[in-house]
């Protein structure tokens, strides 16, 4: 990672003195549509209708013609949030539900699946027709085939000057130093943990990987899944396999991975290693039975239910804290870690698994543009999608969240700041969305057969270093 980054990420913490804090999401598919009525007398109809039959020849623009008019517009948006009740999706909605009250005229049609599902349409879509507004990933595996198809539309990079993104948070979402969506979140790795699980029964947070093993046999021998894991989807245990690496590598986490990918060679030591570590893990139970096959919701629940010790995922699950669907036994006492040491690693306690995550784009093709556009750029104003993500205590943006603190933050939110703050280096991208898209879909493919044991790391490595080639 670049040094640029890590000295923004720690530059936009560092002022503040009393501190506070791969999207992933759960659930169905969801649609809503909360807009304006349209209207629904003839003569206004007929009259919207001849404005924008004028404002057509005069243009060329479909779009510019209704707005000239007065009329309705639809924006269609394509989302990976499908709770919209909490975290990211209330945010989103709640932001949706502001715009349409300030713009009558414009109704804002909502589609959202959870994330696979999402990626899986996002390709058909590409093939027919984006929606107007979609949700991306600034990462290599997912936007260079989608960029080099031409799906998304060019924005303009100056109007953003004064949005607060943390410096170098675009680079992702850039082709050819043009700029085509924008960053939601800063994400950290971390293994949440119930504080009053571990006080209860005199546990404490590992400092070495080694005490984490000892840790898991303890909580197991308590009846206990030590770490709920979601290893169904394949990209949390990549992310997995990525906080271990940067335990292993350190800092020269990142060129390790684009010499692996670009050789299609991953069998450096440390690669090896780290793949190890992970296979000797869940053999020793770190994992719940099923894990393997158990989806994102399901992994969840496992640990606010109380199922569970700890939940490996990411900061944007710090919303966990103000879910009133959890009982405020276990929602008042979420904690979290960054992944342990290893013994004989060059990474050091603060060297973490963190990057710039999901985002927005919008469509190339789409017949409403310029609303999409706006849309976008209101959605990213400094006080909609950072203030009211902290608020809610969403996670870190990939913009200035400082002078939103209130000092009446959760004990988790502060934490996770304290975890940015302190950072002496963040990973970037992690490891399977480094190289192309079909090297993406096999290390998550492999990666339960490598992990359970199925598959030896021999073979894994040669898999995932052949889908580069």
């Amino acid at each position: 990672m670049k040094k640029k980054l890590i000295a923004s990420l720690l530059a936009t913490v560092l002022t503040v003195s009393t501190l506070a804090g791969c999207g992933g999401s759960s659930g169905n598919s969801t649609q809503t549509n909360a807009g304006s009525q349209t209207e629904t007398a003839q003569d206004t109809a007929a009259q919207d209708t001849t404005a924008q039959d004028t404002a057509t020849e005069d243009t060329g623009n479909t779009q510019e013609a209704a707005e000239t008019a007065g009329g309705d517009v639809t924006i269609r948006l394509f989302s990976n949030l499908p709770d919209r009740k909490n975290g990211q999706g209330l945010v989103e909605q709640m932001i949706i539900d502001e715009y349409m009250e300030a713009n009558p005229n414009v109704t804002i049609e909502v589609e959202a699946l959870d994330e696979e599902a999402y990626k899986t349409k996002f390709k058909a879509y590409a093939m027919s027709g984006m929606p107007d507004v979609v949700s991306i990933w600034g990462q290599p595996s997912f936007l260079d085939e989608v960029l080099d198809a031409g799906v998304l539309a060019e924005l303009n990079e100056a109007d953003y000057a004064d949005y607060k993104f943390i410096a170098g948070s675009l680079e992702g979402f850039k082709k050819d130093g043009k700029l085509y969506g924008l960053p939601r979140n800063t994400d950290i790795m971390l293994f949440y943990y119930n504080q009053k699980m571990f006080d209860d029964n005199g546990w404490t947070v590992p400092a070495t990987y080694d005490e984490l093993l000892e840790l898991c046999k303890t909580i197991q021998g308590a009846g206990i899944t030590p770490v709920a894991m979601d290893g169904g989807d394949g990209w949390p245990m990549a992310c997995f396999l990525t906080d271990i690496l940067v335990k292993v590598a350190g800092t020269d986490y990142a060129e390790i991975i684009r010499n692996a990918v670009a050789a299609g060679d991953f069998t450096a030591p440390e690669i090896r290693e780290a793949t190890q570590i992970l296979v000797d893990s869940a053999a020793a139970g770190m994992f719940q039975t099923g894990y393997d096959s158990q989806d994102y919701g399901t992994t969840m629940n496992l640990f606010t239910n109380g199922q569970a010790a700890m939940y490996c995922m990411g900061s944007w699950d710090c919303s966990m804290a103000l879910n009133e669907d959890i009982t405020p036994e276990i929602r008042d006492n979420i904690r979290a870690f960054t992944m342990p040491v290893v013994e004989g690693g060059k990474g050091g306690a603060k060297d973490i698994a963190a990057w710039n995550g999901g985002g927005y784009a919008v469509s190339a093709s789409s017949e409403v543009k310029d609303e999409a556009v706006k849309f976008l750029n209101y959605m990213y104003q400094p006080d909609k999608l950072s203030k009211y993500g902290w608020e809610n205590g969403v996670g870190m943006s990939a913009q200035d969240q400082t002078e939103y603190l209130t000092g009446n933050e959760t004990e988790l939110q502060k934490q996770v700041m304290d975890i940015l703050k302190e950072a002496t280096s963040v990973s970037g991208t992690p490891i399977n969305d480094c190289g192309p898209s079909v090297f993406k879909t096999t290390i998550e493919n492999e990666i339960q057969g490598v992990s359970n044991g199925y598959t030896s790391v021999d073979d894994f490595l040669e898999a995932i270093g052949n889908a580069c080639k």
